[in-house]
């Protein structure tokens, strides 16, 4: 028996809502159900000589997608149960204090040539001399842009916030 193309077209066009609501009903998630649904009738169209000859075509087609559907589910829960387990062994971390939420609203308000230069100097341990070849200028440029960025941070850190900051905190 040869297999019309076309019977799959209307095997598919017929039953692919019904299948859809079932998984559906069984999902809660009309996107998934689609999904796995769409990937039996292709798994069906790959098999098609052998799937045509059945006596129940669509009930194959079903049987397929709800293994797709448990799978699918048997996946989901043993990676939520091993990051349910991962998560419980991690160490809690405090977030950041006063004084570090402070000094990056300071860094933040700083010209960025001049944070640059305090991050490059201060957290990448680069000299004044290896600041001034990656940016291009001279080495007194550096150094005055350092010199300004501790003195702007050094008003602003000691000064508190200031009364636009304290309305909007």
């Amino acid at each position: 028996m040869t297999a019309d193309p076309a019977s799959f077209d209307e095997l598919y066009a017929a039953h692919y809502s019904d299948l859809t609501v079932q998984l559906y009903a069984y999902f809660g998630d009309r996107q998934e159900a689609q999904d796995v649904v769409q990937e039996a009738f292709c798994r069906a169209l790959a098999r098609w000589r052998t799937v045509s000859r059945y006596d129940d075509p669509v009930g194959w087609v079903r049987r397929v997608a709800w293994n797709l559907a448990v799978s699918g589910w048997r996946r989901r829960r043993t990676a939520l149960n091993f990051l349910r387990r991962q998560r419980a062994a991690e160490d809690q971390i405090d977030g950041p204090g006063p004084e570090r939420v402070a000094l990056v609203a300071a860094l933040g308000a700083l010209p960025a040539t001049q944070r640059r230069a305090m991050v490059l100097h201060y957290l990448a341990d680069m000299t004044i001399a290896e600041i001034a070849e990656r940016e291009n200028v001279a080495e007194g440029t550096v150094k005055s842009w350092l010199h300004r960025a501790r003195a702007a941070l050094a008003a602003r850190l000691n000064a508190g916030p200031t009364t636009e900051e304290a309305r909007n905190a």
